[in-house]
């Protein structure tokens, strides 16, 4: 099954890859999304989605223009030049790129090429400016959504982080596609999880024609042949007719079976329906009220519904004869509903319970005729029985009639109304009797009934499948961008090697993209790899040159690494690219640093921090360079960093660097695991908090923690050198001397891990290897004669805590 959902989810991806590439849903939406962002101010944002639009199609005239304008936007002239100035879009340059192309001239003083682009856009005033501007009419997110991002930025500027993270979460909750409001709360520490802004989403399935079900086949109950004119026997005796049908109690299960004869059909429901005629249809000359009543479904006539029309009379004295009529009438009225509901038993069983919840209507239609002491129900011209659908809405009942010679037909209607519920009346309403008849006028005795046929029209396929691709394209920007959420988080928190899994599982050529192989960078310095940072780096400056973000942790990698060579060279393009960078000065800075020249290194971080107020790293950078003259300026740099940046680690890690200098080993110990504690996955910070507990002569708790930092960082070799001090002053010899060597393998020009490997013999009783690398030592370092008395004075068995072994 495991194996099955991947494989699916893997043809989903493959999908989604493939259309990418050719749809313009896509295309609208990264439009619309970075008009949106530049309208209201938000470069950054801007930025981050033109980028993404232009690694998905570097073809796209549209995508060029667009990553064009953010790059001017956010005072990146000479990427901006670079992308409307290929050779390649000479001819489908439009008015907007020659606009643009002008302004970039403008900002770097190229005033000439500025007035060539110029005049090339006077040479056509037709507005044909590229098709993405068609995308700015439609808003990606609301204007409030913007504005309280850019709150949240002032805020984080001005150093309050509290309205700041309000501001931005705020932002997001609106909108969770506001890029720069996700940034900033990764920046001060307090991003949620991911799945909270960015829920996962299903990826979206096309909408099919619906599937015919199977026909539905009606089995009406026996019907007596000619029933739809049926005419009732009026020469039968009414009580005759009715003493077989007595109503029985009411029995609420369902039959077992099928009605199969007309002496089935003996029992409550079709005596029911005696008392509950269909409307019958009134003559012109007739003043009925008009009143809310279900129409039947095709026009019945009157012989359908009552027989022959009894002929009215007038009333007189002779009180016989009138009896006489109303007694034929109401005969042949009960003995048309039993003939009629006997022929159909089934069907009036199941229209009573297919709408348990419905109500039945009042009739309207009939008049109250108020004759010489009785009071009489009549329907055009046929005297009826009260309705029991109106008697029961009304909640009142007729008044005896005050008939003589009829008491079956009384006692008949009481027994009725006691034996039946009240919600059982209530179902029998008007529609269920008119259905019945229906059914009843049907020629055939089984009829099929099958669903409408298939209206699923070519229309309907092309309406889905635009459905779909919009759906798809919203989709994958959805995920896109969730994917860089999850990456950028964990690089906030220092989750380097989750960062570099989420990187991994970005689609192509978004890995390809400068700024991905930057975040990669990043990623792998804080792991302390260097050598995969400084690939990183380099190919996300072979695809942007004139790239400036990141470039401050670039040129502190290669002062890592000693390129000498590499960081001079990349300062100089930094500083043609953007003189007044903060970042073409710290890498400035770092080449005086790397030179020894510590004067010229403070120089051009304090212009870096003059430049951007707002920049620990110049004021982190400054506080290093102090560290061996100034302890108390090294201490004041470190604090003006945390003041701009409180997450910046390497002030903390600095400040501790400074109090260990002073034996102050508590404070030390406070500021080392402030920088841990925003940072935990860092080696070089763990051996720092293990060189303080070790300081207050905790070796257990200090080897403990040198172990980790080796767990984190295997090849780092200032956290192996510290285990193997520590190991040495536990008189662990063997393991300290396997430390050492691997030292000796990666680091071969370091004199203090000979000196070390020295040490170590001696204390072992080795006097041939201890010999062997004394000399090796003398050779490296003639200047330590010092150090080379205090080796050779050594002896078997003497602790070997001495830090002073160490050249700096």
């Amino acid at each position: 099954m495991l194996n099955t959902s991947h494989a699916t989810t893997e043809d989903a991806k493959a999908t989604t890859d493939a259309f990418v590439a050719s749809s313009p849903h896509i295309r609208q939406r990264f439009q619309s999304l970075i008009w949106t962002c530049l309208d209201f101010e938000l470069v950054r944002s801007a930025l981050f989605y033109a980028e993404r639009y232009y690694a998905m199609d570097m073809d796209s005239h549209d995508a060029r223009h667009l990553y064009a304008s953010a790059l001017l936007r956010s005072k990146q002239p000479h990427s901006a030049l670079k992308i409307v100035s290929d050779p390649n879009e000479q001819t489908n340059r439009c008015n907007g790129c020659l606009e643009i192309r002008a302004q970039c001239c403008s900002a770097l003083g190229r005033h000439r090429q500025a007035r060539e682009s110029l005049e090339a856009r006077l040479q056509d005033l037709s507005d044909l400016p590229s098709s993405t501007t068609s995308s700015r009419t439609t808003r990606a997110f609301s204007e409030e959504a913007a504005l309280r991002c850019r709150a949240g930025t002032f805020a984080m500027k001005g150093n309050v982080p509290g309205k700041a993270t309000s501001s931005f979460s705020q932002a997001l909750s609106l909108d969770p596609m506001v890029w720069e409001a996700f940034e900033g709360l990764c920046s001060l520490g307090t991003a949620p999880e991911v799945d909270q802004i960015f829920p996962p989403k299903p990826i979206p399935t096309k909408r099919t024609a619906p599937a015919e079900p199977p026909p539905i086949k009606v089995q009406p109950g026996p019907t007596a042949a000619g029933a739809e004119l049926f005419f009732p026997d009026t020469g039968q005796s009414i009580l005759l007719r009715t003493r077989k049908n007595v109503p029985q109690p009411l029995r609420m299960e369902l039959p077992n079976g099928p009605r199969d004869s007309i002496a089935a059909s003996d029992s409550f429901f079709p005596t029911e329906n005696s008392f509950l005629q269909p409307p019958v249809r009134h003559s012109r000359a007739e003043n009925v009220p008009a009143g809310p009543s279900h129409p039947p479904a095709r026009p019945l006539s009157s012989t359908d519904e009552t027989g022959p029309v009894q002929k009215r009379l007038r009333p007189t004295t002779r009180q016989r004869s009138i009896e006489a009529t109303k007694t034929k009438s109401s005969k042949a009225i009960v003995d048309e509903t039993l003939k009629k509901a006997r022929a159909r038993p089934a069907l009036t069983f199941a229209n009573i319970f297919s709408s348990p919840s419905r109500r039945s209507q009042p009739v309207q239609n009939s008049k109250t005729i108020i004759g010489t002491g009785n009071n009489e129900r009549t329907v055009g011209n046929t005297v009826l029985g009260p309705r029991r659908s109106t008697r029961l809405l009304s909640g009142t009942s007729n008044k005896a009639s005050g008939k003589v010679g009829h008491p079956p037909v009384r006692e008949r209607r009481r027994q009725l109304t006691t034996s039946r519920s009240r919600s059982v009346e209530t179902d029998l309403d008007d529609d269920a009797i008119i259905a019945a008849a229906e059914v009843a006028s049907s020629n055939s005795p089984a009829s099929e009934a099958s669903p409408g046929p298939n209206n699923w029209t070519p229309v309907d396929e092309q309406a889905a499948q635009e459905t779909y691709e919009v759906e798809l394209a919203a989709y994958y920007i959805y995920d896109l961008v969730r994917r860089f959420a999850k990456a950028t988080r964990a690089l906030s928190v220092y989750d380097c090697y989750t960062c570099l899994t989420e990187i991994g599982q970005m689609p192509a050529v978004h890995q390809q993209s400068s700024w991905v192989l930057a975040m990669a960078g990043r990623a792998y310095y804080e792991r302390l790899e260097y050598a995969s940072a400084e690939r990183a780096f380099r190919a996300a400056r072979d695809l942007e040159p004139y790239r400036l973000d990141d470039m401050e942790v670039y040129s502190t990698l290669l002062w890592h690494l000693q390129r000498n060579v590499h960081l001079s060279y990349l300062a100089q393009e930094l500083m043609n690219i953007d003189a007044c960078s903060p970042q073409a000065w710290i890498a400035t800075g770092n080449l005086f640093s790397l030179q020894k020249e510590r004067s010229q290194a403070l120089t051009c971080f304090r212009r870096a921090a003059e430049l951007d107020p707002c920049c620990a790293y110049a004021y982190t950078l400054s506080g290093h360079e102090s560290l061996d003259e100034d302890l108390d300026k090294a201490i004041s740099f470190f604090q003006r960093a945390l003041r701009a940046d409180p997450r910046h680690y390497n002030a903390w890690y600095g400040l501790g660097t400074c109090y260990l200098r002073m034996s102050k080993i508590r404070l030390a110990e406070y500021h080392y695991r402030k920088a841990l504690e925003i940072h935990p996955r860092n080696a070089v910070l763990l051996g720092c908090v293990g060189m303080t507990v070790e300081r207050r002569e905790d070796k257990a708790a200090a080897h403990s923690l040198f172990d980790q930092a080796v767990r984190l960082a295997p090849d780092n070799a200032l956290v192996r050198y510290r285990r193997a001090k520590i190991l040495i002053s536990m008189k662990r010899y063997k393991e300290a001397a396997e430390d050492l060597h691997k030292l000796r393998d990666s680091s071969p020009e370091e004199s203090n891990v000979v000196f070390q490997l020295a040490k170590v013999y001696r204390l072992m009783g080795d006097e041939v290897r201890a010999a062997q690398w004394l000399a090796i030592a003398r050779d490296m370092s003639p200047k330590s004669v010092n150090k080379l008395k205090k080796l050779i004075e050594t002896v078997k068995g003497e602790t070997g805590g001495d830090d002073r072994m160490d050249e700096g």
